[in-house]
């Protein structure tokens, strides 16, 4: 099966609450279980959603734009 989010790598991470819907919610829980079949070790959904959010950020080319003009940033990176 291809996934489009890659097998995590190691990571420390820095603690989000996030709201999401129910349906949403959902589909991130079955994603979870897909990643288990494909890849043959568990993740829970919330370090999962932490890897789609980078992933997501990372393939905006507007936003690595803008984010280049603001003043500062939020953390050190791009």
């Amino acid at each position: 099966m291809n996934l489009r989010l890659a097998k995590l790598r190691d990571r420390t991470p820095v603690k989000l609450t996030l709201a999401l819907d129910p349906d949403t919610a959902a589909a991130l829980q079955d994603y979870a279980a897909l990643y288990q079949e494909t890849y043959g070790e568990a993740e829970r959904a919330e370090t999962l959603a932490a890897a789609m959010i980078d992933m997501f950020l990372a393939s905006d080319a507007g936003f690595r734009r803008a984010r280049k003009a603001l003043p500062t940033h939020a953390s050190k990176g791009d």
